[in-house]
């Protein structure tokens, strides 16, 4: 790998660009505390939090930023693709006269050399470093340095692609009203070893002081996160918003989110986009929204699994003033004569004509490749039917991706069309469902993780005729699985959902995480969703009720077969086209003898590669 050292000037510059977190009013007059507590002089202006965490007295400082000098180097997090390795150090607040610097350096043998070295940015005190030309088949053993005696340390992982099974790690919503450390957790999740852990969003809900909330997050989870690549995207708390319509980047008129838009200053967003994402691989195509606000939606392979890493929320639509008002806010449907039709008109976005063609020509590259994912933060359907409490019922919830209803449809066929899985977060209820396009059951299979700590905002699947659907999930101890439809009128299998018993029992709130396992042997994929306080050396009993659940990948395509194409001779990567419409149906990478399946009466082509397909092997050939 080559050294990547960043010149004194550089550093200088960097340092001096505006960012400056000792400034008194670092973003504006109109914000005097926002990121209060590592902003300004933050070392002059709260006491430490008290010895007793459960205390109730409210405490401007959940965490005391204020540590020994030789344990500013809170945690990093890295990711490496395509020969970059990518690393943030986050540190905590530095005091006037400490170094803006810090070192990256690698073990090589015996000996710690300096592989690189960054200027810190004094807004979010984070650092970054990029090492390109990286090897990445071997363990490498990493620390990063501020000043004389600070040090974290961890490990690069190699790319495992001599594993059969690459295992994720699926979490989310990290409640900020439940302090402290998260021990079973950490115990359970070093226990299966994940290779990859997704953090889809609401890291940290301490809205206003991201810094402090992320630097809280990341000793809680540190022991995981410096030894394994770690995707971590933020959602509407990290970013200070209740609920957040993104609007390609235009300003919100309030934290609510419901005009669309972001509330706060884009140097606060993209402070916490910088913290949170920076590691990730080169955004596909970065050019900036509204406001100068970042991109980050990307790539990642990790062991032969393709991840595509896209922003639910960026370029969203927000419904004040766009759709009718039926219930008590501007997202929220509560009349069950609507039309819904009337909230799903043409002008509305979801994902945004960018990451539609992100998604679309992502999912024909399988370069490096066997099986490939979609990240996001929140689900692509309504899963859920009472909010709050188990007395509040909602038809319909326009803050998930099931709204609006063609923007929503346009982005499966994206995800169908590579037979790709979906995974996210958000709902704090964990829910594996099959999702429908045209039909029940025609799209991919998607797995909600549910919240890490449910101690913010429980919800339930809770239909009310309280029967199973059509193609209710086989053998399972659950009640209420099949075929229904959400409320906005999207097709959903639901095959198992985790609802809190008791949300006032720490054992009961349906709290926990999510372990999917990708095998490369046998097609296979396995979602587990483990409670909080499970024990996993004891097996699949401890998981929640209805899971474990396996399927196999060509699954993610549940349309009907109603033909099948000759059989391909050779391994690789095949794309079959519809003729009548110039429609891809799908690209995938398949072993020799599969027979591609088609779903119409029409003529086919066929393209073949070994990692993207450019060859035809077949064409005009009548099926159906």
């Amino acid at each position: 790998m080559k050294n990547f050292i960043v010149p004194i000037a550089l550093i200088t510059a960097l340092s001096a660009s505006g960012l400056r977190a000792q400034d008194p009013l670092p973003f504006g007059k109109n914000f005097p505390n926002l990121d209060g507590i590592a902003t300004g002089k933050w070392w002059l202006k709260s006491p430490a939090p008290p010895s007793n965490p459960n205390r109730k007295k409210k405490q401007k400082r959940f965490i005391n930023v204020d540590v020994p000098r030789d344990q500013v180097v809170a945690f990093a997090v890295y990711t490496h693709e395509n020969r970059s390795l990518k690393l943030t150090a986050q540190l905590y607040p530095l005091k006037p006269g400490e170094p803006r610097t810090a070192r990256l350096e690698f073990k090589d043998g015996e000996k710690w050399k300096l592989a690189s070295s960054s200027a810190v940015h004094e807004l979010g005190w984070s650092a970054h470093f990029r090492v390109d030309e990286w090897d990445n088949s071997k363990d490498v053993p990493y620390r990063v340095r501020h000043g004389a005696n600070a040090i974290f340390s961890g490990l690069i992982r190699k790319d495992p692609v001599d594993k059969d099974e690459i295992i994720v790690a699926n979490l989310s919503c990290n409640s900020s009203r439940t302090p402290g450390e998260r021990p079973q957790i950490i115990k359970n999740l070093l226990l299966a070893n994940p290779d990859l852990l997704f953090f889809a969003g609401d890291q940290t809900y301490h809205h206003t002081q991201h810094t402090a909330g992320w630097i809280q997050f990341g000793l809680q989870f540190r022991e995981l996160l410096k030894d394994r690549p770690t995707i971590t995207i933020p959602d509407d708390h990290d970013i200070g918003q209740g609920n957040l319509w993104g609007e390609n980047g235009i300003k919100a008129s309030s934290t609510a989110g419901h005009s669309g838009g972001y509330f706060y200053p884009a140097k606060y967003v993209n402070m916490v986009q910088r913290q949170q994402t920076w590691h990730l691989p080169d955004a596909y195509d970065p050019k900036p929204v509204e406001r100068d606000i970042t991109v980050y939606y990307t790539r990642l392979r990790v062991g032969g699994i393709d991840f595509a890493i896209i922003e639910d929320r960026k370029f969203k639509s927000g419904p004040n003033g766009k759709i009718p008002k039926m219930g008590p806010r501007p997202d929220h449907i509560n009349n069950p004569k609507y039309n819904r039709k009337s909230v799903d008109t043409p002008e509305l976005k979801l994902l945004g004509e960018r990451q539609l063609k992100f998604l679309h020509q992502w999912g024909q590259d399988w370069s490096g490749s066997m099986m490939k994912v979609v990240l996001s933060q929140t689900a692509f359907c309504g899963a859920v039917h009472l909010h709050g409490s188990p007395k509040n019922r909602l038809l319909a919830d326009l803050d998930s991706n099931a709204w609006p209803q063609t923007g929503r449809n346009n982005a499966l066929r994206e995800i169908r069309r590579a037979w790709a899985t979906h995974l996210c977060g958000d709902q704090h209820l964990g829910v594996v469902v099959k999702h429908g396009i045209e039909s029940p059951g025609d799209g991919p299979m998607a797995f909600t993780s549910p919240a890490l700590v449910n101690t913010i905002y429980g919800r339930w699947w809770h239909p009310l005729g309280e029967k199973p659907g059509a193609n209710a999930a086989a053998n399972s101890p659950l009640p209420w699985t099949g075929d229904y439809l959400d409320g906005l009128g999207n097709h959903l299998r639901m095959i198992a959902y985790a609802n809190p018993k008791d949300r006032n029992d720490p054992k009961q709130r349906a709290d926990g995480y999510g372990i999917v396992r990708f095998n490369k042997a046998n097609d296979t994929i396995t979602f587990e969703c483990w409670p909080r306080f499970s024990d996993s050396s004891k097996g699949e009993r401890e998981q929640f009720p209805g899971w474990p659940i396996s399927f196999i990948y060509r699954e993610n395509d549940g349309r009907t077969v109603t033909d099948k194409l000759p059989a391909i001779k050779k391994n690789g990567v095949i794309q079959v086209i519809n003729e009548t419409n110039s429609e891809i149906l799908y690209t995938i990478r398949a072993r020799a003898g599969f027979r591609p399946p088609v779903y119409s009466k029409s003529t086919y082509t066929v393209k073949f590669g070994s990692n993207i397909p450019e060859k035809i092997i077949l064409s005009g050939h009548s099926a159906g």
